[in-house]
């Protein structure tokens, strides 16, 4: 079964009822080049985040992923809601200290005090049935968070392959030059030598043209890029965790092309070099949004 290629980049939101209240996920991703994971929620529910964040990390390779959970309270529907006396009593005493240093501040309100984290506490159901809502939401955003991904995966999946028919292309241009440059290098050297008024030694051409061939051979290095190019293909069409893998190729390929160019001894092989060199700096720069 062929797996998507996704972008390390995503974002997905979901909402849930519990009870009165609306449980809010948000998971939002940017590249990074390894896991980083970090997960907020409200106090009532961090007990939980140990779990989100092993759910996280076991569905993710690497990428900076935010998971933010939010409460959003309806205090006239919600029933059986409790004061913390324990969070009133240290928020006043707070409140006291900082009157003595600043004895202009105005006092707090009791509108003030409810609005503070932790104060009121609603007489949730039972924290399995809370866990289970929490989750269900969780995999809800999950499900939108990958198909962000797969979309923006598919989109760079595009751009990559363009990437190597551009690339096949530029070497393809590679193998018809190599006859023309020893045609061109042996009657230059033919030219050279009656030109210093010497008679060209048939034997003595071979060797130098022998001695030419061999430094400019690039069959190699033409192999290992055709080669180079498939495996970047072939690893696309299998898709999963595809970006580390592609990055290597990517150096692999930039490799044989500093040395198309370090042995061309011909402007347009000069050319098909450079060209390689930018083709795969585009590559790189997508291949970084990968996971």
């Amino acid at each position: 079964m062929k797996m998507n290629v996704l972008s390390m980049t995503g974002f997905a939101v979901a909402a849930t009822s519990v009870g009165a209240d609306t449980l809010n996920i948000e998971l939002r991703a940017v590249n990074h080049r390894y896991l980083d994971v970090n997960v907020k929620t409200p106090d009532e529910l961090r007990v939980l985040e140990p779990m989100l964040r092993e759910r996280l990390a076991a569905r993710m390779k690497r990428g900076k992923i935010d998971c933010k959970v939010s409460r959003t309270r309806n205090l006239e529907a919600t029933p059986g809601l409790r004061v913390d006396a324990a969070q009133v009593a240290a928020l006043l005493a707070a409140a006291g200290e900082i009157r003595a240093q600043a004895p202009a501040a105005a006092p707090l309100t009791t509108a003030d005090i409810l609005r503070w984290p932790g104060v009121l506490v609603a007489q949730d159901a039972a924290d399995e049935a809370l866990t289970a809502t929490l989750l269900s939401a969780f995999d809800a955003a999950w499900d939108e968070f990958v198909a962000s991904r797969a979309r923006e995966g598919g989109k760079l999946t595009a751009v990559l392959l363009q990437c190597c028919d551009a690339m096949e292309a530029q070497v393809a241009r590679v193998a018809p030059r190599i006859p023309a440059i020893h045609a061109a290098y042996q009657a230059k050297l033919t030219n050279r030598l009656q030109e210093a008024g010497l008679d060209p030694d048939e034997e003595r051409l071979k060797q130098e043209l022998a001695l030419f061939a061999t430094r400019i051979e690039i069959s190699e290095e033409v192999t290992r890029l055709t080669t180079h190019v498939g495996e970047v293909r072939r690893v696309l069409g299998a898709g999963g965790v595809v970006g580390k893998r592609l990055d290597f190729l990517a150096q692999e390929l930039h490799r044989e092309a500093n040395t198309l160019g370090s042995k061309s001894v011909d402007v347009e092989l000069s050319q098909v070099a450079l060209e390689l060199k930018v083709l795969i700096e585009q590559m790189r720069e997508q291949i970084q949004n990968l996971e």
